[in-house]
C-alpha cells in the first residue's frame, strides 16, 4: 500500500478544485490509499468522496493534527495549500528531516510573483493554464496525468432536495443564481442583481448561506411588490451546502459570482454564466471543463485590483460590476 496525504485547508471552491488530483492519484497510483487534510468546517465537501480513505481535520491545534498524521507514516505528501501553516506541518511530518521516516513531498506553486505583477502593475505573466492543471503538476513525480474528467462533487442521498418541496412555481424548472461571495467586490450590488433577474425572466432559486439571507430577501420582496412575472424563491440560508448542491444539480442553468458554488456547479456539469468583478479569468479559476459564459466589464484598466477581493471598491466607483452588460443573457430555457 502507498499512503498519500493531500493538504488543502480552505476554502470551498479551492477544495472542489483539488478533486481531480484526488481522483487521478487514487486511480493511477498502484495500491494508493489517499488521505486528505483540511479545516473542520470544510470536511463536508469531501465526506462522500469515494477516492478518499481518511479525512483529517484541523480544529484548534496544528500540533494535535500533526500528531495524528505522524502515526500514518506517509510515503508521499502533496501540499496544495503551500503556506506557513503547511510548512510547519510538513516539518513535523519529517519532510525536511535528516534521519528517520522522510516522506517525499511536492508543493503547489502559487505564482505569487506573477499574481503581484498582474494585480499591481497590470503585467500579465500568468500562464494560460487553469489552476486545476497547475494542481496536477504536483503529481507528475508519481507518473500521474490529467484524466480530463472534470471536477467531482458527491451529494449523499439524504441531502437530495426533492423538486416537489420547492414552491409550485419552480417545480417544473428553474434557474439557480448564487448571490453570495466571500468579498463584496466579487458580487453584484443589489440593483444589478435585480436587473439580472429581470433579464433572466424565468423562475429563479437564489442560493447562498446565512450571510446572504438579507440580500436574498430584498430581491424576493422587490419582485413580490411589482407586476413583474419573475418568480423568486429565496433559498439563502435555508439549506446545507450539500442541499444547495442538489438544487444546483436540478437547475436548468446557473448564474454565479466567482465563488465556491460556481465550482460546485462546474463539478455537476451545469452550464454556467459566471459573473466577474474585481477578479478575472486570467487568474485561472474559471469554471473547469463545463460549458460557461463570462459576464464582465473588460474596459477597465483597474481590473484585477486583487487576486481575492475587497469589501468595497478601492477606487470608489465599482464600475467592474456597475457597468456589466447582461445583453448576452439567454432568455429562453
Amino acid at each position: 500500500m502507498t499512503k498519500i496525504l493531500i493538504i488543502r485547508f480552505s476554502s470551498i471552491g479551492d477544495i472542489v478544485l483539488t478533486t481531480p488530483v484526488i481522483r487521478a492519484v487514487k486511480t493511477q497510483v498502484p495500491a494508493a490509499e489517499v488521505h486528505y487534510c483540511t479545516r473542520e468546517s470544510y470536511q463536508t465537501i469531501l465526506a462522500n468522496n469515494p477516492y478518499i480513505a481518511k479525512i483529517f481535520v484541523l480544529k484548534d491545534s496544528l500540533y494535535e493534527l500533526a500528531k495524528q498524521l505522524q502515526a500514518e507514516k506517509y510515503d508521499y505528501i502533496i501540499d496544495l495549500h503551500h503556506n506557513l501553516r503547511t510548512l510547519r506541518l510538513k516539518i513535523w511530518l519529517g519532510v525536511y528531516a535528516l534521519t528517520g521516516h522522510k516522506p517525499h513531498c511536492t508543493s503547489f506553486n502559487k505564482l505569487n510573483i506573477e499574481k503581484f505583477l498582474y494585480v499591481n502593475f497590470s503585467v500579465n505573466k500568468m500562464p494560460a493554464l487553469h489552476i486545476v492543471d497547475r494542481y496536477m503538476e504536483t503529481t507528475k513525480f508519481l507518473g500521474v496525468i490529467p484524466d480530463e474528467k472534470g471536477l467531482d462533487y458527491f451529494i449523499p442521498a439524504k441531502d437530495q432536495v426533492p423538486r416537489y418541496s420547492l414552491p409550485q412555481s419552480h417545480q417544473k424548472g428553474y434557474v439557480a443564481y448564487t448571490v453570495g461571495a466571500q468579498h463584496g467586490t466579487k458580487k453584484l450590488p443589489l440593483a444589478k442583481m435585480i436587473e439580472l433577474c429581470e433579464k433572466i425572466n424565468y423562475p429563479i432559486v437564489l442560493l447562498g448561506d446565512k450571510n446572504d439571507e438579507k440580500i436574498g430577501k430584498e430581491i424576493e420582496d422587490y419582485f413580490a411588490a411589482t407586476t413583474s412575472q419573475v418568480c423568486i424563491y429565496n433559498a439563502c440560508g435555508k439549506y446545507t451546502l450539500n442541499q444547495s448542491a442538489s438544487l444546483l444539480q436540478q437547475a436548468s442553468l446557473v448564474f454565479a459570482h466567482d465563488t465556491g458554488l460556481m465550482h460546485i456547479a462546474a463539478a455537476l456539469q451545469k452550464t454556467i454564466y459566471s459573473i466577474w468583478g474585481n477578479t478575472t479569468t486570467e487568474l485561472g479559476m474559471y469554471p473547469y471543463r463545463t460549458k460557461f459564459y463570462v459576464l464582465e466589464n473588460k474596459n477597465l484598466p483597474c481590473r484585477p485590483c486583487s487576486k481575492i477581493g475587497f469589501n468595497t471598491c478601492p477606487k470608489g466607483h465599482f464600475k467592474c460590476m456597475q457597468d456589466i452588460s447582461f445583453d448576452t443573457v439567454v432568455q429562453t430555457f
